[in-house]
């Protein structure tokens, strides 16, 4: 017998959360149809002895809505094993979207997740009104990996509500209104309805974005259309109280983004426990970064002092133009004198102690102890903090990157949340917070240090978390596992070699604006579909993804 490819002699870990056995995987016109000791030949064969064969990622928080538009292979995700996607998320979207809200949805989109609006203005065919109509224009596009959309609270009360939806509540009509729209985009595809409670998630004047402030019952009547689909329920910024209410009115399955709180063991054990108390009888899981995360700082990125001098620098698009002017003397004792003045640019107040420099091995040091702090190493060389940051940016040619733990600074207190069964490693924001953030490589962080380094996870239970949970959580009876009839969506890795690279910045969007990007090492290839979409660090150009509609 002969199958379109087989991969064989890998060590097969099927997601189940059971661990690997050895053995080779049949597939025949995207699905597989064959496992075990597979006789026949592939037309393509890869070898496998030595790697790992798991299912695909199943990245479940994404903002893809507008960066696939030109960017179909959906960068860096299917570079670190993702083979379905899930956007939409945070109650902020592209559809439903009359014409003339085109402008304004994008512009919220830019506040809230740091996409350029000219970009997205530009680099999306804007050829929908309702959400249906928006997956129609993905599937034209031919992404890369499969592609599951959310209809976001703030789209739909714009459509509905026009400029009354920012800082009004709803009239029983519009309610209405709304549930009919959220149900048809449903019916249309959409795998369910996202909400966003983040006062500090604001329109371009500053208000915070539709929904923030509605009312609860408002939520829970969309809700209710939601779980008569059987839908997602996603949301970001909602107190697990709201969360619960929600899941009690409408029976619905509940998506959050959940961390382990401000860094002490303490604080993560109060968190857990608050998160396994809600989840008792409902269908509510969390999702949290895989490491401390938040702003990167560096000379190609982000400066981390708000002033006249380092905003001079700030607006130099060029990253030959930055260290130039740090060549100049008076421009750094100018940038060094604003800094001891006005100190630094605090996120969310997170303080400078918090910024730890992400090293110059082949991997970025994300776990680095209390010695790789800015500050830390600032005192070793009797420094100014500032003084540290712009001598490295010059040493290093501006390839010095600093990374601000913001949320889930204690790698230890993450550990004790990541004992609770819902709990899952996710939130990498791909797509969003483009020159800010680089998170998109957390599935490659799993394998390396919770695998691999700490030996937290082991590779069963790992691959189960990044595969078979989220694909249940999303409603795919198809993907997440490695069985007889189960979609062709499959990684194979060297578990002993499988790392990120460190974040580059590229100026690849429409216009030329920049984002983060970053590569990987270790995986042989990618599957989507039971196409090779990845191959030894390389797309291969065959996009077989598809646009996962919701069916009831």
């Amino acid at each position: 017998m002969s199958y379109d490819i087989v991969i064989r002699g890998g060590t097969i870990v099927d997601g189940s959360g059971s661990e690997g056995s050895a053995g080779d995987l049949g597939i025949e016109n995207g699905i597989i149809t064959a496992m075990g000791k597979v006789d026949g030949r592939g037309h393509r064969e890869i070898d496998a002895q030595g790697a790992t064969v798991t299912p695909g990622f199943v990245d479940i928080h994404t903002h893809f809505d507008a960066q696939i538009g030109w960017d179909p292979d959906c960068t860096p995700v299917s570079w670190h094993g993702v083979t379905t996607a899930l956007l939409g998320n945070c109650g902020v979207t592209f559809a439903p979207c009359k014409p003339s809200d085109r402008e304004l949805l994008a512009g919220m989109m830019e506040t809230v997740e740091d996409i350029p609006r000219n970009a997205i203005l530009t680099g999306l065919p804007w050829s929908w009104e309702d959400y249906g109509g928006y997956l129609d224009a993905i599937e034209k596009i031919q992404p890369g990996i499969n592609i599951a959309g959310l209809v976001g609270h703030s789209a739909v009360r714009f459509y509905v509500m026009g400029e009354r939806a920012v800082e009004e509540q709803a009239t029983p009509d519009e309610l209405r209104r709304m549930v009919e729209v959220v149900g048809q985009s449903i019916d249309a595809g959409a795998a369910g309805f996202s909400i966003n409670r983040l006062p500090m998630h604001t329109l371009p004047d500053g208000r915070a974005i539709p929904g923030t402030f509605a009312n609860e019952s408002e939520l829970i009547e969309i809700a209710r259309t939601v779980a008569q689909r059987k839908g997602l329920v996603q949301a970001v910024g909602a107190e697990l109280g709201l969360l619960t209410n929600i899941a009690d009115a409408t029976a619905s399955r509940v998506l959050c983004s959940y961390g382990a709180g401000s860094g002490d063991l303490a604080s993560a054990a109060q968190r857990r426990t608050a998160l396994e108390e809600a989840c008792v009888g409902r269908d509510i899981t969390a999702i949290t970064q895989v490491r401390g995360s938040g702003m990167i700082y560096g000379l190609q990125a982000s400066l981390p002092v708000r002033g006249a001098a380092w905003g001079r620098v700030q607006r130099m698009a060029n990253l030959s133009d930055r260290l130039a002017a740090l060549d100049d003397p008076q421009m750094r004792d100018a940038m060094i004198e604003e800094a001891r003045l006005k100190g630094f640019k605090e996120n969310l107040g997170t303080p400078v102690e918090q910024v730890f420099y992400m090293g110059t091995g082949v991997s970025p040091d994300y776990t680095g102890g209390p010695e790789t702090s800015l500050v830390a190493m600032a005192k070793a060389r009797g420094e100014h903090w500032a003084e540290t940051f712009l001598r490295m940016s010059r040493e290093t040619q501006g390839k010095a990157l600093f990374t601000l733990r913001m949320f889930n600074p204690n790698i230890d207190a993450l550990a004790h949340m990541f004992k609770s069964d819902h709990c899952f490693p996710s939130l990498g924001d791909s797509g969003a917070h483009v020159s800010q953030v680089m998170d998109a490589g957390w599935a490659t962080f799993m394998l390396s240090y919770w695998v691999r380094q700490r030996g937290f996870f082991t590779m069963g239970e790992a691959i189960q978390r990044m595969t078979s949970m989220p694909a249940r959580v999303l409603g795919l009876k198809d993907r997440g596992t490695l069985a007889l009839g189960m979609r062709a969506d499959v990684n194979v890795f060297d578990a002993a070699k499988v790392a990120e690279h460190h974040p580059e910045m590229v100026h690849d969007l429409p216009g030329g604006a920049r984002r983060f990007n970053q590569r990987s090492t270790g995986y042989l290839a990618t599957l989507v579909n039971g196409q090779i979409n990845v191959l030894n660090g390389e797309h291969t150009g065959l996009r077989a993804g598809q646009v996962l509609r919701h069916r009831q």
